[in-house]
């Protein structure tokens, strides 16, 4: 009996100390800078998102159905994150599902480590929040990896479901990026040249190509005539025999003997 009386006094003392513990430290949500002006106009494609920077806050009119586009500049070593808040004034006929998403200045979708990024709401609530933590911008990345570099941001958000008697209802959006200064340095490395496509890969040459420089070889080049042989030589070749092979032999065996 004082067994199980010790044991059960030992299950009391652990339940209460557990909940006399302190609780963990909320996710802090990111504040505008002091100062800061309000923007209140939203793109609605890549190429003309509006312009802003980390802590400063967004509010804006819509309508459902409507795509909103911003975009803001990184450095190598911050952290982003993305916050949203989308309230609707009137009540809608059905449950709608949002997104916000986040791409670099390819157009590349980049993933959130944290965050509300794809929530559903109810047709009867008020509001909905929406956010993204972005990775940490490196300094320097492999040309086939998609990690963050440093450069231009863009964040779309949209409705992806909901009833079609909703579209075009009022929304109100509120948004605001914030940015963690880390060690640019971390990566031990340097982003030598802007990761974007090459528009520019040759230059068209003006004026007579007799003026072009010649080779350096002296001497005729009795090879000038041949075709390069390319591999689309090489297969029509090897078509053109395999075809004559294939004819010969169906005729072999079809031809009437007397």
């Amino acid at each position: 009996m004082r067994t199980r009386s010790t044991r059960a006094g030992a299950a009391a003392l652990a339940v209460a100390a557990l909940t006399l513990l302190p609780a963990g430290p909320a996710a802090a949500q990111p504040t505008p800078s002091p100062g800061a002006t309000t923007v209140t106009t939203a793109g609605t494609s890549f190429l003309t998102a509006t312009g802003i920077s980390a802590g400063q806050p967004v509010r804006v009119g819509g309508a459902l159905g409507d795509h909103l586009y911003w975009s803001f500049p990184a450095d190598a070593g911050q952290t982003h994150e993305i916050a949203v808040t989308v309230t609707f004034p009137k009540p809608r006929t059905g449950a709608a599902t949002w997104t916000v998403d986040v791409f670099d200045g390819l157009r590349r979708r980049q993933a959130c480590t944290a965050g509300a990024q794809t929530p559903t709401v109810a047709g009867s609530a008020g509001s909905v929040s929406l956010g993204c933590t972005l990775r940490r911008v490196r300094s320097w990345a492999e040309p086939w990896s998609a990690d963050p570099l440093p450069g231009t941001y863009y964040v779309r958000l949209s409705v992806v479901a909901l009833p079609e008697p909703d579209l075009g209802a009022p929304i109100d959006v509120d948004l605001l990026v914030s940015a963690d200064d880390g060690d640019a340095g971390a990566d031990e490395g340097e982003l030598s040249t802007p990761l974007h496509p090459n528009t520019k890969a040759g230059q068209i040459l003006t004026g007579d190509p007799a003026a072009l420089p010649a080779d350096d070889d002296d001497g005729w080049d009795w090879t000038g005539w041949l075709p390069d042989l390319s591999s689309r030589w090489i297969w029509t070749t090897a078509g053109g025999v395999l075809a004559a092979v294939a004819s010969i032999v169906g005729f072999a065996l079809t031809r009437r003997r007397p």
